[in-house]
């Protein structure tokens, strides 16, 4: 199963690199990590998806909150968070498939961001299985690329992350 955790650190370097180290020293294998200041400079926001059981999970949570640069932890439910990743796609497009390929992209809400005489880069956002269809029915035209930021998620309503506890938090 797939667990979501947001991460509150300290904003400084090395704390990446701590937080992968763990990971990589427990054998615990990261699916996605998206990582970026938040609306406190100081404070960086990591989002992380592990694979793994309930116990794994926990043990991660565990591990996590020992390291120094860690201020908190929240394993975000599903239904209850919003959920998105951000890809590119470079996909082949001749003057024969190009009008099809557009009309896929509409269809998904997607937006083509550049253009060329043999390609065109679709960028697209939503969750992994919108993203994922998508891919699927370009793969027809060839892809040459394929770049994807991560999942990011926030908590859905009034439920914040804070550095301090309160009446949101939790």
């Amino acid at each position: 199963m797939k667990y979501t955790l947001s991460v509150l650190v300290e904003n400084h370097p090395g704390v990446l690199s701590r937080v992968a180290g763990l990971f990589s020293r427990r054998g615990f294998n990261i699916d996605s990590l998206a990582v970026g200041v938040t609306e406190d400079p100081a404070i960086s926001r990591m989002t992380i998806v592990v694979n793994g059981d309930d116990y794994i999970v926990e043990q991660v949570t565990k591990q996590l909150n020992k390291l120094i640069d860690v201020i908190k932890i929240k394993k975000l439910n599903p239904k209850e968070a919003v959920e998105r990743e951000l890809a590119l796609i470079k996909v082949n497009a001749n003057s024969q498939t190009r009008s099809d390929i557009i009309q896929i992209t509409e269809i998904f809400r997607a937006n083509i961001v550049d253009v060329s005489k043999e390609t065109l880069t679709i960028e697209i956002s939503g969750d992994e299985d919108k993203i994922e269809a998508l891919i699927e029915l370009l793969k027809q035209y060839g892809i040459r690329e394929v770049v994807r930021t991560g999942l990011i998620a926030i908590e859905r309503g009034n439920k914040v992350i804070t550095k301090s506890k309160s009446e949101e938090d939790e």
